[in-house]
């Protein structure tokens, strides 16, 4: 089992969650070895998610732009509209073979807790899910998905009212239920063996990119590119690419306001090294260690730190890590919907974004693959409400 990442991860939590993570450690180490496990989460993925999801060349978008070819990888076409569902479907199965009766999750932009919500109902199990109460307010069509889907969902007002409040609040549930209850964390952050789990079971998100590549391409991509809040898309992404160096792996942080403004969540360009939910990484925190209360549009990246390896990838240069800004976001949002037809995430624009602004600096042989991580259904009032405030700086 990998606990840390260089300098980074590890089980920094109470010791009342020692025993309950060693059970999930020990449960996880025998279920991916065992082919009748693998067997039924891939079935699942295929019947049920409908895997796998397509890579789609953005044409009139790419020739717009005029440089290299944008191709999205479609994990906006997964049922529930993300590529959280390939984790969910992962941990309930490991929940379901280790007795617990229960799930618990915490969401930012919510897909997370569709996601678990999703699960639960497939496998009859009662589910909660924390959302902070800014992103209940910004996010209110996942939460009445949520809640159609059986699920209670708690909002949290404490702190910043975001991804970071809710995640404190389900830890809590956690060590008070840990005998019954599964905690079901959406990405790669959290204490071991969390990072590496969620890792594995998105890694299904790069393998596929990388076969679809070589087989409709002949070859791999020249950039993979995918947004980066704790990083679960990213990663999944990157899993496929990492030993391949000629593939430049680039995430991409929210800028929020601007890096300068202080408004942001760009945790590896702006943070420090500290210790977040359980883990040692890199987060936004002040000069005496408090968190900073974190900005973005997107309520998926509202994260103030990031999943240990990326720091890792980070630090050893495999990885390098750009930041967009909500307006840079919203332009790609809008320019995608008016090329292609489609709707992407916030979350994922922050990605398309940063592809839009390197294709035309690359030649026309050059293939910049982007994780288009989810569907932006959800993302529509928030949207309407930003360009009412930005009437000029969100046009594509």
């Amino acid at each position: 089992m990998k606990t840390h990442y260089g300098n980074y991860g590890g089980q920094y939590v109470a010791e009342t969650l020692m025993a309950p993570l060693k059970e999930l450690e020990t449960a996880y180490e025998a279920a991916k070895t065992d082919p009748s496990f693998r067997r039924e989460f891939e079935e699942l993925l295929h019947d049920y998610v409908g895997r796998e999801s397509p890579l789609t060349c953005a044409r009139r978008l790419s020739e717009h732009l005029g440089g290299a070819t944008i191709l999205l990888k479609r994990e906006d076409l997964n049922h529930t509209g993300a590529h959280k569902v390939n984790n969910t479907i992962g941990q309930a199965l490991l929940a379901k073979r280790m007795g617990k009766r229960r799930l618990i999750a915490e969401t930012g932009a919510g897909m997370h807790g569709v996601a678990t919500a999703t699960v639960a109902a497939l496998f009859g199990m009662p589910c909660e899910v924390y959302m902070g109460a800014v992103d209940v307010e910004r996010q209110a069509p996942n939460v009445e998905r949520m809640k159609l889907l059986g699920a209670k969902v708690h909002a949290v007002s404490e702190g910043s009212a975001t991804l970071k409040d809710a995640m404190n609040e389900a830890l809590r549930d956690w060590v008070s239920n840990c005998d019954d209850t599964f905690y079901v964390i959406g990405t790669v952050a959290g204490p071991a063996p969390y990072p590496e789990m969620v890792r594995d079971f998105q890694s299904v998100i790069g393998r596929e990119a990388r076969r679809q590549c070589l087989e409709k391409y002949g070859r791999l991509p020249d950039e993979a590119i995918a947004c980066v809040g704790g990083g679960s898309n990213a990663i999944g992404l990157f899993a496929g690419f990492i030993d391949d160096a000629a593939v430049r792996l680039v995430g991409v942080e929210a800028g929020g306001k601007g890096l300068a403004t202080g408004e942001h969540a760009a945790s590896i360009n702006g943070g420090r090294l500290g210790v977040l939910h359980g883990a040692k990484t890199m987060l936004l925190q002040t000069d005496d260690g408090n968190v900073i209360d974190t900005y973005s549009v997107s309520a998926g990246l509202d994260y103030p730190g990031v999943g240990p390896e990326h720091c890792h990838l980070h630090d050893t240069g495999r990885a390098e890590y750009a930041v967009i800004n909500d307006d840079e976001a919203v332009a790609a949002f809008e320019a995608l919907c008016r090329f292609e037809g489609i709707i992407p995430a916030l979350e994922s624009s922050h990605a398309l974004a940063e592809a839009i602004k390197r294709a035309p600096k690359l030649g026309k042989d050059k293939l910049l693959l982007v994780n288009l991580s989810g569907r932006g259904d959800k993302d529509m009032e928030n949207i309407m409400r930003y360009k009412a405030a930005h009437p000029y700086s969100s046009r594509a």
